[in-house]
């Protein structure tokens, strides 16, 4: 109640400010996205991940680069800026102010994410409050960056990326944010309409993110470090694939902005790249996907992740009869392995540890879990 009345509160003085202005009424039956600023992710003595042979900045740059074609030759009014269209390194900074200096519509920064081998999907950021352990790693590893910059980050040090200053900055931006969210959904169902395991819509502070001034979203495209993963984006057909679905996206979010009951067809773009088989390679990540957890404490407060108790554990928090839940592991349709570590769990000390299940990041009942797995 409070936060709301507080939203409400901060939106009314930035309309009357002049610093949020509502579409006048004339405005509402043309074009309200102009201008598309594209990121393709680190580049130049910036690497980012990498899977045994992809580097995460030249996955990113193919991807931006497709998606801006595709964009320019349906829409040829709307101006496409790319943050880099070749190998440079660009500072984080600049690239949050080449989006704010050519008064952005929609800020798109692509990625390719890093972790165990077994962890798999596509899932799309926008600005706020992490809420589990992996989030809040996507975000550090895509954010020390800085330390490449000629000033080793200098220029970031006194920046509040606090809680309370991420809030603050959702509730300033909140009419972005809504819209950010509108489009990070149309970008995961995308994806899994290709067969592409869906992560969902998640948040995390990134800096990039957070400089912006409106509509932003980050994409984790997959993880280089699954060998299934590096291969389709490392692979031409499938940065086409992804980058098609990108631009679905763009099309849906940019009626659903104008008001226009246009059918986007998904297949109309580029039906010939079928050199690589999205749906054979990840026909085992589909929607019912079993994800399951060792559920090792409860609480009635936040817990934070890097606290004594989780003894250096990964940590996943989800909320849940009031009352917040900290699990550990991931175990994709995988009750057995789970069970085991449950077991080693216990002799750490995690005594009443127990296994969870979860379908699309809702809990579901366990015996229910263990049928879906075995399908």
């Amino acid at each position: 109640m409070v936060y709301n009345t507080f939203r409400t509160f901060l939106l009314l003085l930035l309309f009357c400010s002049g610093s949020l202005k509502p579409l006048a009424q004339d405005d509402q039956t043309r074009s309200v996205l102009k201008t598309i600023v594209i990121d393709a992710g680190h580049g130049g003595k910036d690497p980012g991940c990498h899977g045994a042979s992809a580097n995460e900045k030249n996955v990113c740059l193919s991807i931006a680069l497709k998606l801006g074609k595709l964009i320019k030759a349906k829409y040829p009014d709307i101006k496409v800026v790319y943050t880099r269209d070749k190998d440079v390194f660009i500072e984080l900074n600049e690239r949050a102010n080449i989006a704010n200096r050519n008064n952005a519509d929609l800020f798109i920064c692509i990625h390719a994410n890093s972790a165990s081998p077994s962890a798999y999907g596509a899932e799309t950021y926008v600005l706020g409050l992490h809420r589990t352990e992996s989030q809040q790693k996507v975000a550090e590893r895509e954010n020390s960056t800085i330390y490449l910059e000629d000033d080793k980050g200098e220029k970031y040090k006194d920046f509040d990326m606090s809680p309370d200053a991420i809030i603050a900055r959702q509730i300033q931006l909140s009419v972005f944010l809504d819209q950010s969210i509108s489009f990070a959904d149309k970008l995961q169902k995308e994806f899994n309409n290709i067969g592409r395991h869906n992560r969902g819509v998640k948040q995390a502070g990134f800096l990039v993110l957070y400089k912006t001034t409106m509509p932003s979203v980050l994409i984790e495209t997959g993880f280089l470090t699954n060998p299934k993963e590096e291969l389709f984006l490392a692979d031409t057909t499938g940065q086409n694939k992804m980058a098609n679905c990108m631009f679905n996206a763009f099309q849906k979010y940019k009626n659903e902005l104008e008001g226009i009951e246009e059918v986007v067809d998904n297949n109309s773009v580029d039906n010939t790249i079928n050199s690589v088989n999205s749906e054979e390679l990840f026909s085992e990540t589909n929607q019912e996907t079993v994800i399951f957890r060792v559920q090792i404490e409860t609480s009635e407060s936040k817990v934070a992740f890097g606290s004594d108790k989780f003894k250096g554990l990964e940590i996943f928090e989800y909320f849940q009869d009031n009352l917040y839940k900290y699990t550990s592991g991931e175990f994709l349709n995988d009750y057995e392995s789970a069970s085991k570590y449950k077991t080693e769990l216990k002799a750490m000390g995690f005594e009443h540890a127990f296994v969870v299940a979860f379908v699309n990041g809702e809990r579901i009942n366990l015996e229910k879990a263990i049928k879906l797995a075995k399908k």
